[in-house]
């Protein structure tokens, strides 16, 4: 069979370099820390919705959705040649629930629960710099960049990231360490404070999508407040760049 008839989730996965350019990868790493966070907190929505929360968070939900569901025998062979490649049980198990469950949204789409595609942003994020992998305090490597897994029910608890445009990750992804702010007055604002090598750069998120220089953070946090600044974590600025790029998309 070709690729051309393979199912599409598989080949976006053909696609992935599990060992790739570390330089590619870590470009991403922010992007890829906030698309982790939301795949960890659908799972745990999901695991929670079938009962099955000893199997967060990574599995393959398709088992529970419906557990009579089996794929075209030519794509079981397709999928179980290309795991042999896949670096690790994780990761193996999470691409095979995302090409299972592409195929039986596509068979029988009433089957599937009204919850948000579980497997969408952690396919993104392979896409963005390959594997992740468990270190022995606890962590996970997303190469260069550790996260902590928490648990099922923090996750839960978390606010969602409900844009997975390339422009939104792209957004999110530079060098430094970020703090994000917005106005209280105007929920359309966001600015960025970036400190890299003993430098610092101001940016505006401007309605032309990208970042630019400005004068609008104060230099000390009390003067921020005072200007009517709060501090905003990674995944409501992302959410916030998702409503600009939406307003700008309306406006054009």
């Amino acid at each position: 069979m070709t690729d051309r008839t393979s199912p599409p989730v598989l080949n976006r996965l053909r696609a992935v370099e599990w060992i790739g350019d570390w330089d590619y990868a870590f470009g991403h790493a922010v992007s890829r820390r906030i698309l982790l966070r939301e795949y960890m907190r659908r799972a745990a929505t999901w695991a929670q919705f079938y009962s099955v929360e000893s199997e967060w968070p990574f599995f393959d939900a398709t088992q529970y959705v419906d557990p009579e569901f089996q794929l075209p025998l030519e794509f079981t062979a397709e999928l179980d040649d290309y795991l042999g490649h896949v670096p690790s049980g994780a990761v193996r198990r999470t691409c095979a629930g995302a090409v299972r469950m592409a195929e039986l949204r596509a068979q029988n789409p009433a089957a599937i629960p009204d919850l948000p595609d579980l497997y969408e942003p952690l396919v993104l994020f392979y896409e963005r710099g390959g594997e992740f992998v468990r270190d022995n305090a606890g962590f996970l490597d997303l190469t260069g960049v550790l996260f902590r897994p928490g648990t099922l029910q923090g996750h839960l608890d978390s606010p969602p990231l409900s844009k997975l445009s390339d422009t939104v990750l792209n957004a999110v992804d530079a060098k430094g360490r970020i703090s994000y702010y917005t106005a209280t007055d105007d929920q359309g604002l966001l600015l960025r404070r970036r400190e890299l090598r003993g430098e610092q750069h101001d940016e505006l998120f401007s309605q032309s999508l990208r970042w630019e220089p400005t004068d609008q953070i104060s230099d000390s946090e009390a003067q921020a407040k005072e200007a009517g600044l709060v501090e905003l974590d990674e995944i409501a600025a992302a959410e916030l760049i998702g409503v600009i790029v939406d307003n700008a998309s309306y406006c054009r």
